[in-house]
């Protein structure tokens, strides 16, 4: 990792539990915390409303992001939306990738959430991927996501970013298992760790931008 680089994110669904200190995690080196909130059109994550209160009340930043289905783009950023009630300190995030309990989000209803929030928030999301995008988008550029910060999962020692960014946001290199270490945080355990692409100080200062 490069020194103007910041591995000081994770990210965290219910899969975490419900037993997590992010008094420890801060004091563990953790600046922000990305918590599931919504899925399609109805889901919402059981953990989301209590680990916000505790994530802000251990004086971390806090982001929200939404996973992907089938269903219609527009309806799930709304659903996302009400639930979350995102400030301008929230960072948002569009999760794209592989549905394994029924269809997948398509690219027409990731640019209909996109350009939803986009309108409703007056800001572009963050977009989450890995392998689905590239081999959605292969070597094209596409005219919506490319105007979003890119989140790349991949759990590999050096990040490829697809053509369609310069490069990438934030670097998801492990899940907790798989990928370079380190894998665990203070408070948490293992869990998906992301390292940011600037120092603390930047980060900070981006955070929901």
């Amino acid at each position: 990792m490069r020194a103007k680089q910041s591995n000081s994110v994770i990210d965290i669904s219910h899969h975490n539990g419900t037993r997590l200190r992010f008094d420890k995690a801060k004091a563990d080196g953790i600046v922000g915390v990305i918590q599931k909130a919504t899925q399609g059109k109805t889901y919402v994550d059981a953990t989301f409303k209590k680990n916000k209160k505790a994530i802000l009340d251990a004086g971390l930043l806090f982001g929200a992001y939404h996973f992907g289905d089938g269903s219609d783009g527009a309806s799930q950023a709304k659903h996302f939306l009400d639930v979350v009630e995102p400030d301008k300190n929230t960072v948002v995030v569009l999760d794209f990738e592989s549905n394994p309990a029924g269809p997948s989000m398509t690219l027409k209803e990731a640019r209909a959430f996109i350009t939803h929030l986009k309108f409703e928030l007056g800001r572009w999301p963050g977009f989450y991927s890995g392998h689905d995008i590239k081999e959605a988008l292969g070597k094209s550029v596409d005219p919506i996501l490319k105007n979003c910060w890119f989140w790349l999962a991949q759990y590999g020692p050096t990040p490829v970013v697809p053509p369609c960014w310069t490069k990438w946001t934030l670097w998801q290199y492990t899940d907790g298992g798989v990928g370079p270490k380190p894998h665990a945080v203070d408070g948490i355990g293992s869990c998906d760790r992301d390292i940011f692409n600037g120092t603390r100080k930047q980060l900070k200062g981006w955070w929901g931008t």
